[in-house]
């Protein structure tokens, strides 16, 4: 009986002590950290983190969101399908500040205005959040990324009493309008996107979800209220301002250029095979084989991935995936009557595309106008070829 009654006290010792070692003082601060726009595609649309201070116990702790692990087993093939877990990441203050000061990238801080238990609640949460059995969280570039875990971790800790409100100058837009705020529409990193994602980021985003993006939360939270009492945020500060730097002139690298060039040289050997009444064959089998490929890629993003946003993508309507499949039409001399007919369809497909695009129903890459019109001029020069070829 004294020894369980040891062993409870030596238990209870413990616990005392972690306790204490995870309470802050009543001087303790917590804040929000929006990080600004990297160089990389990967880094454009900024990040956020949790800022946890208490000088009395020497702690500076930053907790964020936007750890992933390349060790998981099929990390490339997880990331693909949208079935890669993310993390919670944990650093001392001073190197996260370090690390992003070396990429020349700006740093405000929202420190938030929380009593001492509420700023206990977070603290307490963010810790059982670190824990390696809760670590992991299912990554969604629109709903569930560092930025979101922001304002679910602040509203869950603080019992769902924040109200948010629309920021000054708030504008009603669209996922993909979000996305491209913060990009070039002319370069690669934009067109693969616009690429890939279909026609639901095209639908307009509620103002709560604007928060996918780390630069809304610093926004919403700057007029959010506790209780409809009182401010979220009592202080707010810049703490590195990014130094401007001349953005490089990339043109003549850039999509909309490089397409372009491509374009004009399928629209000039098509004129010169419309004149000399002849075929370009490895042309065709060149444009049929690619359409088909991305289109296979678009339908394997659709249906074989668990990304949302890659869902009801109208790029198929250029980039059609049954072209893989009559390559052995594309290859023969003379063609069956239903070709004809498949070619049709494919000039159909593109004024469809064409009105999807005027009626908002998707926005495609400004970088593709210059192929779509080159696939429209190649496929009007085929039917009509065919048709002489093949039934004169």
């Amino acid at each position: 009986m004294k020894k369980i009654l040891l062993l409870l006290f030596l238990f209870l010792t413990i616990e005392i002590i972690n306790a204490q070692q995870n309470s802050l003082s009543r001087q303790a601060e917590i804040s929000v950290l929006t990080i600004g726009p990297g160089a990389s595609l990967n880094d454009a649309f900024g990040h956020s983190a949790f800022r946890i201070k208490d000088d009395l116990k020497g702690i500076d702790l930053v907790f964020n969101y936007g750890v992933y692990d390349f060790q998981t087993p099929n990390f490339y093939l997880k990331f693909a399908q949208g079935k890669l877990n993310y993390l919670i990441g944990l650093n001392y203050y001073e190197d996260f500040f370090e690390a992003y000061i070396s990429q020349n990238r700006s740093i405000k801080e929202q420190v938030l205005n929380l009593s001492a238990t509420e700023k206990q609640k977070v603290f307490d949460f963010l810790l059982n959040n670190y824990k390696p059995e809760n670590r992991g969280y299912l990554y969604d570039f629109f709903y569930d990324n560092c930025a979101t875990k922001i304002k679910d971790v602040a509203n869950i800790s603080l019992n769902n009493s924040i109200t948010f409100q629309k920021p000054n100058n708030f504008e009603d837009q669209t996922f993909r309008t979000l996305i491209q705020n913060n990009l070039n529409k002319n370069s690669w990193g934009s067109l693969g996107i616009d690429v890939a994602l279909g026609s639901v980021i095209d639908k307009k985003a509620r103002a709560e979800d604007h928060m996918f993006l780390p630069e809304n939360i610093y926004k919403f939270f700057e007029v959010a209220r506790i209780n409809d009492q009182k401010p979220l945020v009592k202080e707010s500060k810049i703490i590195y301002n990014k130094i401007e730097t001349p953005a490089p002139t990339n043109f003549f690298t850039s999509p909309l250029f490089i397409i372009g060039l491509i374009s004009l040289f399928i629209l000039y050997i098509t004129y010169n095979d419309y004149k000399k009444q002849k075929r370009t064959v490895w042309l065709d089998v060149s444009l049929f084989s690619i359409t088909g490929l991305i289109g296979i890629f678009i339908l394997l993003l659709w249906f074989a991935t668990d990304h949302k946003g890659t869902h009801q993508n109208y790029n198929l309507l250029w980039a059609f995936a049954l072209n893989i499949f009559v390559l052995n039409q594309v290859l023969r001399k003379k063609v069956n009557a239903w070709f004809i007919k498949y070619l049709k369809l494919l000039v159909i497909l593109l004024c469809l595309l064409t009105l999807h695009w005027f009626m908002g129903v998707q926005v495609f890459a400004i970088g593709l106008i210059p192929l779509l019109i080159a696939l429209l001029v190649r496929y009007l020069f085929l039917i009509t070829y065919f048709k002489t070829s093949s039934f004169s």
